[in-house]
């Protein structure tokens, strides 16, 4: 058996995420205290009851994931006996997720983790006008024929492919009016389906740029440390430990393609064949049947997931 963590990102956000876990597990309480120490927010309270505009805000979404990957991976060690360096060959979250993934391997502390979260989230939103942006989804098209489509639509302006999500699910980021030229092209050339995005931000493109910047400056006062296990990064879908290639890596990640069908295929390619996605939601556990259909997926969130996972640790 070898098993990587992977921890989801923004649009896996629910309100209730983290609630039942912060009832049943001191351990948990404990980080969504720390984060919402670390912001001088109560954060957990916009997790636990929302309302869900305020906590779909992408400043609050991002460490408000977070918050509740680390609670869940916590509550994972100390009730199910799960060991990283032991248990754990790799970790990889998507997008946001990759401070996770750090977070959860020692790289960054918790309250950094949820700091720097914070100024990507309000970075990002920052730095493209409302509504001068957008993000679609093309489905049924394969990677090159999307980055093509994104790459016609530029016509000047900047469209590229944001997320390569596997499965035939590629999500183009750039100019609102590029982005909407790459969704009729990708009509036209058989895509399946096209359709734009309810998203605040075109996310991962270079209208990021300032987003990027804001990042390299707070990266740079950040104290990194080698991860107790490998992360799979997003921009090199490929495993790595140096301190200051992941920080460099987390700048990148602003403006680059989350290569998340690479990271997992990568990762199968290495022996994986247990992808354990930590925290809300299950779209990550989705995107692995589609990728690596030969490997297994399982969902962690609740305490009944935690339980079943303690049993299937201990097979």
């Amino acid at each position: 058996m070898s098993m990587a963590l992977t921890f989801p990102g923004q649009g896996s956000q629910a309100v209730g995420m983290g609630k039942i876990l912060a009832a049943e597990f001191s351990v948990a309480r404990s980080v969504f205290a720390e984060v919402d120490e670390s912001l001088g927010q109560k954060l957990s309270h916009l997790m636990f009851d929302g309302p869900e505009d305020e906590l779909t805000l992408t400043a609050n979404a991002q460490p408000a994931l977070m918050a509740v990957s680390i609670a869940t991976l916590r509550v994972l060690e100390k009730e199910a006996g799960l060991n990283l360096q032991q248990h754990v060959s790799y970790v990889a979250g998507h997008s946001l997720g990759e401070y996770s993934g750090l977070a959860a391997a020692g790289s960054l502390t918790l309250a950094d983790t949820a700091r720097l979260l914070r100024i990507r989230g309000n970075a990002m939103q920052a730095a493209v006008a409302p509504g001068a942006g957008a993000m679609a989804a093309l489905l049924g098209l394969d990677f090159a024929a999307a980055a093509d489509i994104a790459a016609e639509a530029a016509s000047g302006e900047v469209c590229q492919a944001a997320n390569d999500n596997g499965g035939g699910q590629v999500v183009v980021s750039g100019a609102k009016a590029a982005v909407e030229r790459a969704v009729e092209l990708a009509k036209a050339r058989g895509a399946r389906r096209a359709v734009m995005l309810s998203v605040s931000a075109p996310f991962h493109c270079a209208l990021m740029q300032p987003a990027a910047d804001a990042m390299a400056e707070a990266l740079a006062k950040v104290n990194f440390l080698a991860p107790l296990v490998p992360l799979v990064g997003n921009v090199a879908a490929v495993a790595g430990s140096d301190p200051d290639a992941l920080r460099e890596a987390l700048v990148r990640q602003v403006t680059g393609t989350v290569r998340w069908r690479e990271s997992i295929e990568w990762m199968a390619g290495h022996g994986v064949n247990r992808f354990i996605e930590v925290g809300s939601g299950k779209v990550l556990t989705g995107l692995v049947k589609r990728i690596a259909a030969e490997a297994e997926g399982i969902a962690v969130s609740s305490p009944d997931d935690i339980s079943a996972f303690a049993q299937y640790l201990n097979l």
